[in-house]
């Protein structure tokens, strides 16, 4: 097993017990677990939103260029 997929399942199974967290005793355990769960798959940017901030920032970007690029 080599360090990327062991980084990656380390990374889902952060997100699994932080959607498990949220929908027992988070700020949104109202909500359902679906939602939690989705949470949860980017739960860093919901733990640290400077990082959320960068993420949609990313997208805005790779966005932008798609219709720039598109248009020639």
């Amino acid at each position: 097993m080599n360090i990327t997929s062991w980084l990656i399942r380390a990374y889902f199974i952060i997100g699994l017990v932080f959607a498990i967290y949220q929908s027992v005793w988070g700020q949104n355990s109202y909500r359902s677990f679906a939602y939690n769960l989705g949470q949860g798959f980017v739960w860093p940017a919901v733990m640290f939103p400077s990082v959320g901030s960068f993420i949609g920032g990313v997208v805005l970007l790779i966005f932008i260029g798609f219709l720039v690029l598109r248009s020639r």
